[in-house]
């Protein structure tokens, strides 16, 4: 190159580099922003709370149906009480020089009682460990609990409706846990952690629909999690599993299946924190085994079926009912 052009060229590159230089800055300032708007997004994006998985339609095999009309006919009777349940012993963290535990129960706005021709009516249902509810209608004696582990045991307990469905009042539920020689880490539940008390089904049944039903301690309400994403337990959701047929629950009700086929139909319940995942405490997973056998006789397969009517078993909810008989 001879002088002359070299010495353009100079003056050339000497007038345009200074707004070379503004660009490729103007270019590097645009890719750094890209870069922290990425990264900014992905952030806000992993603070954003996990959205719980929704609950789901029972479908397939099983359905879910309206409860019978004489159950629903008969529920008012019972809506004006609100039992509070109580354990007088054994009293909380006592250990017994026994394994033979008597455990005395207290019920208060709440009659406890059997109707003699039809052999239900209001009740509580104690709990074991995570053994099948016991079916006490008698409180003026102790239930007999014999040949306990031993170890630590935990009692829970609350008051039912004559067709077995649980009062889900502030006070209808009790628990204690208790030792028998001496303290174990079996059957203590954590009590800052949600509990799930499997109730129904539970047994032998003569006609569906068959009612699912359980019990929630500490579990926050679904409220909270509009106003507090740092809560994990406030979307929680109840897995049930039936014959192997999964669904989603995010209410606190019974609900009633029917497509049971005759036989052993086993049925399992799980605890879901807001992400899905089964939450750790003793008990929030419960399998029952039942037996739907058709055509049974006894009074809650009647009443289910329609063969008995709300008039004829009134004396399941009222103990001083009697019924009128007709003048020819």
């Amino acid at each position: 190159m001879n002088t002359g052009c070299k010495k353009n060229f100079e003056q050339l590159f000497s007038k345009r580099f200074p707004i070379f230089k503004w660009v490729i800055t103007l270019v590097l300032v645009v890719i750094l922003g890209s870069c922290v708007e990425s990264a900014s997004s992905q952030e806000v994006l992993m603070q954003n709370p996990v959205k719980a998985i929704p609950a789901t339609k029972i479908s397939g095999t099983f359905a879910e149906t309206a409860p019978p009309d004489v159950i629903q006919a008969l529920r008012p009777s019972l809506e004006g009480y609100q039992p509070q349940v109580s354990i007088l012993s054994p009293q909380a963290d006592e250990i017994l020089q026994d394994n033979t535990v008597k455990v005395q129960l207290e019920v208060k706005d709440l009659p406890i009682f059997k109707d003699p021709q039809w052999q239900l009516g209001p009740h509580l249902h104690l709990i074991l460990d995570n053994q099948p509810y016991i079916a006490v209608y008698n409180l003026n004696q102790p239930v007999v609990l014999p040949d306990l582990s031993p170890g630590t045991h935990t009692l829970r307990v609350f008051a039912s409706r004559p067709w077995h469905e649980s009062f889900k009042n502030e006070g209808a539920y009790a628990q204690t846990t208790f030792h028998v020689l001496t303290k174990t880490e079996d059957n203590n539940p954590d009590v800052k952690l949600p509990l799930l008390t499997y109730s129904r089904p539970n047994g032998g049944y003569g006609a569906e629909p068959i009612m699912l039903d359980f019990y929630l301690t500490n579990a926050p309400l679904h409220s909270i999690a509009e106003t507090n994403p740092d809560d994990t337990m406030s979307n929680w959701r109840i897995r049930s599993t039936v014959n192997g047929e999964s669904f989603i629950l995010d209410r606190w009700q019974p609900i009633y299946l029917k497509g049971f086929q005759p036989g052993k139909t086993w049925i399992k319940l799980e605890f879901l924190d807001n992400q899905g995942q089964p939450v750790k405490n003793a008990f929030n997973t419960t399998i029952r085994l039942i037996n739907y056998q058709p055509n049974g006789q006894d009074t809650l397969s009647k009443i289910v079926r329609g063969e008995l009517t709300a008039e004829q078993v009134r004396g399941i909810v009222e103990p001083n009912y009697t019924t009128e008989t007709p003048v020819t």
